[in-house]
């Protein structure tokens, strides 16, 4: 299978072709492996957020609500035992679990592989001589990307890009982070999670070389 692609230019005009390495486009998918290193990053991203108080942090209950006998009513020592209304509660989420997973390095840097071999083999990969602003402008930004659709470099109905530089400045950052459907990431953040939500891939060349 031949691996060879064109390289446009930001007006989406042909600047040449890139090999790309069998390696890292050419790889087979496993999409059992694929899916283990998804669970394991989005485990490992998870925040523990919900968290209930037992009785021991529920505000009040200091005082035993009546006398232990004679009052012909069941005896408590708080009025925030579970049982009560406003008391603790029992086995409920607390913000001390861990959901952390851990997956094998070279199964990870696999499936990351298998990610993007699959945009070389749907067609849904684009690699751009360069990505430069001359100014923070989000207009221009938005006709970049506007002149690859046009010219069906890049077939979508639906936005729903991921590009990825090798490093960019903050006009590039701040001309790209309105746009719906488009997010710019550089390569040292590049994650299977984001290749897989985004159906388009544009790169850089360096960042190609690079990988």
């Amino acid at each position: 299978m031949s691996l060879k692609v064109n390289i446009y230019n930001q007006n989406a005009e042909a600047a040449g072709e890139m090999q790309l390495s069998p390696k890292v486009f050419g790889v087979k998918v496993s999409q059992a492996l694929v899916h283990q290193a998804v669970v394991t990053q989005m485990a490992n991203e998870r925040k523990v957020i919900a968290h209930t108080k037992d009785r021991s942090e529920v505000r009040g209950g200091g005082r035993k609500p009546w006398k232990q006998k004679g009052t012909g009513r069941a005896r408590h020592g708080s009025s925030r035992s579970p049982i009560w209304i406003g008391g603790g509660v029992t086995f409920g989420p607390r913000n001390e679990r861990n959901f952390k997973m851990r997956i094998n390095k070279k199964m990870k840097q696999n499936a990351m592989l298998m990610a993007l071999s699959d945009k070389a083999a749907n067609d849904n990969l684009t690699i751009l001589e360069k990505l430069a602003m001359a100014e923070f402008k989000t207009k221009i930004f938005n006709g970049i990307i506007g002149n690859l659709e046009s010219k069906k470099i890049i077939k979508t109905k639906k936005r729903s890009i991921l590009v990825i530089c090798e490093k960019f400045d903050d006009k590039t950052k701040y001309s790209s982070r309105n746009l719906p459907g488009i997010e710019l990431i550089n390569l040292d953040n590049i994650n299977l999670v984001d290749l897989l939500k985004y159906k388009n891939l544009i790169i850089t060349k360096s960042a190609v070389e690079k990988i």
